[in-house]
This record gives structure tokens, C-alpha cells and sequence, in this order.
């Protein structure tokens, strides 16, 4: 997971902005995506982004691409030394691997696209290419939390119907979601292996992007990949 810092984009997407959708300069976007493959040991043409719309599609990669996914909320593949990449501000960046098979995934996962079952669907993809849901291990990474996410009663009810767990209150006692605990207790029940949380919250800390907080902002990325 990347943070908002070691880049070199200018306010208000300052400094580490990896999306090219938010009206950041594409010369310091395209930048700061050539710092990320440096940093983990890659050629930048060995990362694979997508054009996230918040659905259930998932593409398949057997090999470097110079444009993104179109229209694709998850990518998988089995290709070691591919990156698959996910841009989120609020939302919940899933990484998904199969260390055995070497099959690995990248997952968008906001409101919509966890209600409609994104995550089982690149699961069922994984499984395509020999993953086993017993061997998976699964991040959930950086997301507004259950206490910042208020939502509608009707919109928490209609969610939590779809993706069980995800239900919640704020701080102030106001209907909330979850997406984590919802997207936690799904993997579980699909018989995912290891399961990790990574705690932060989005909205409150200042070091990730959050579109809830500070609106035309940037985006943090997941990244995933398998070696040889």
C-alpha cells in the first residue's frame, strides 16, 4: 500500500498521486506511477491499472499493457513478476494471492461494488487459473472506517442484506457501514485462509487520501504481484 507522500504532485493532490482521473497533472502522475514500479523492483510496464466504475467485471492479464482495464473493478493473473494495481480514497483496496498457485489479484471493493459481489468474483477468476480459496491470503487495506462512513438507514439496511457485517453505527450513534467487517466475514465464508485488516482509517489519518474528507483529492494504490 502506498501512503500520499514521495511524490511529486502539487496541491491539493500533493505528492504521491497515482490516479489519472482526478485532474492532477498527467506529467506528475505518470511520474509518481514510474517512482511506485522503481520502488518495488519493476519496469513501469509491468504495472497493470484499471478504469475502476465501481462494478462486479473482472479482467484477466497474461502480460504488460499500456492502457487500463477498461471498465474492470478487479484484475487477476497468474504472470509472476506482474503487478496488478487498485486506486481507492475511501474505498476498499482488496489484494488477494495464491502463493502455491501463483495466481494473485487486485480488487476496487466500495459501497456498490462489495453490494454486488466484486470480491466473489475475482475469487471465482483466481480459482479459474488453479487458485484455492484455502491457500488465499487477502488484505483489506486503508478504508474509511464503520465510525466515518454514515450512511442512510435505508442504504445501511439495503447493503447489509448483500454484503452481512457491514452494518454499523458512527460515533455519534448514526447508521454507518463497514465495508471491512462486511468484506472480513465474506472472504471467511468463502473459506479464504489468512485474512489481514489493515486498521487505518482513510478519513482520519492524514498521510491517505479520502475523497469523504477533502473532495478532487488523489488516490493511494494496492499493488500486488507474484515472483518467479
Amino acid at each position: 500500500m502506498t501512503t500520499r507522500r514521495g511524490g511529486v504532485s502539487r496541491p491539493p493532490y500533493e505528492s504521491f498521486n497515482l490516479g489519472d482521473h482526478v485532474g492532477d497533472d498527467p506529467s506528475a502522475v505518470a511520474a509518481n506511477r514510474r517512482r511506485l514500479a522503481e520502488g518495488i523492483g519493476l519496469g513501469p510496464d509491468r504495472l497493470v491499472w484499471m478504469e475502476q466504475v465501481h462494478g462486479r467485471a473482472v479482467g484477466v492479464v497474461d502480460g504488460p499493457r499500456d492502457t487500463p482495464l477498461e471498465a474492470t473493478d478487479a484484475v487477476v493473473t497468474k504472470v509472476p513478476g506482474l503487478a496488478l494495481a487498485v486506486l481507492t480514497a475511501d474505498c476498499v483496496p482488496v489484494l488477494l494471492g495464491d502463493p502455491e498457485a501463483g495466481v494473485v489479484a487486485a480488487v476496487h471493493a466500495g459501497r456498490v461494488g462489495a453490494r454486488v459481489g466484486v470480491v466473489p468474483a475475482a475469487l471465482a477468476a483466481m480459482r479459474e487459473l488453479g487458485a484455492e480459496p484455502g491457500r488465499v491470503e487477502a488484505l483489506l487495506g486503508p478504508a474509511v472506517c464503520g465510525r466515518c462512513y454514515e450512511v442512510p438507514e435505508q442504504m445501511r439496511a439495503d447493503v447489509e442484506r448483500h454484503l452481512p457485517g457491514s452494518a454499523t453505527e458512527t460515533r455519534a450513534g448514526k447508521p454507518a457501514l463497514d465495508l471491512r467487517a462486511g468484506l472480513w466475514q465474506q472472504l471467511a465464508d468463502a473459506g479464504v485462509g489468512r485474512i489481514g485488516v489493515d486498521p487505518r482509517c482513510t478519513v482520519e489519518e492524514r498521510d491517505l487520501f479520502s475523497h469523504r474528507r477533502d473532495p478532487g483529492t488523489g488516490r493511494i494504490a494496492g499493488v500486488i504481484w507474484a515472483e518467479s
